[in-house]
């Protein structure tokens, strides 16, 4: 009876200790983005062929909490729009200006873009599913894309590749869905970004 009743003792006495003083649930870690190791491209097709180029990053962040990535949020700078497919002199001005201008980005009034997640949902391995809202020309809508996200103690490395309906944000020149008789002029209404971001703790 004295060893049961002792039992029975220090388990309530453990119990009423974890309830006074119930242990700390971890706190997610934040690592930021590196912009000088953060790449990302665009990519956008039409009729006759098509461009590609890169955007910078102007600000991000991703957290992770025990290991897993669990939210983010990044700023793209517009303003930094650049085609690597046309030299210098030879078109690549021109199409840099006409992306930047209203008929596309109008990065005068709209100098960034930003992306926010909604879930991230971790499969096997570094295998991610992220999903998010992107919010271009100030219009926002849904997206999600698979990634790769491999996370160390001091730094997280994401690369992954979004397909984007430039339509739904209300960029509608040379799509055929919104004008007729475009004939070779058409350009596709989707364009992807392919993304590699670098984020240290």
């Amino acid at each position: 009876m004295k060893i049961k009743f002792l039992f029975l003792a220090m388990t309530l006495m453990i119990g009423n200790l974890l309830m006074a003083n119930p242990p700390k649930k971890a706190k997610p870690v934040s690592y930021k983005a590196d912009l000088k190791q953060t790449v990302a491209k665009w990519e956008g097709k039409k009729v006759t062929g098509k461009h590609h180029g890169t955007v910078a990053l102007k600000s991000g962040s991703i957290e992770v909490l025990e290991g897993v990535a669990t939210n983010g949020f990044f700023v793209v700078d517009m303003t930094s729009i650049s085609c690597v497919d046309l030299a210098a002199g030879q078109g690549k001005e021109k199409l840099e200006g006409h992306l930047k201008s209203e008929d596309f980005f109008g990065t005068e009034a709209y100098p960034t873009a930003e992306f926010k997640t909604t879930k991230i949902q971790k499969g096997n391995g570094a295998n991610y599913t992220i999903s998010g809202d992107l919010t271009i020309k100030g219009q926002t809508h849904p997206v999600s894309f698979p990634a790769n996200i491999v996370i160390t103690k001091k730094m997280v490395k994401a690369t992954g590749k979004v397909t984007i309906d430039r339509t739904l944000y209300g960029i509608k020149y040379g799509s055929g869905s919104f004008f007729d008789n475009l004939g070779d002029k058409a350009i596709s209404n989707e364009f992807t970004m392919d993304i590699n971001f670098v984020a240290n703790k």
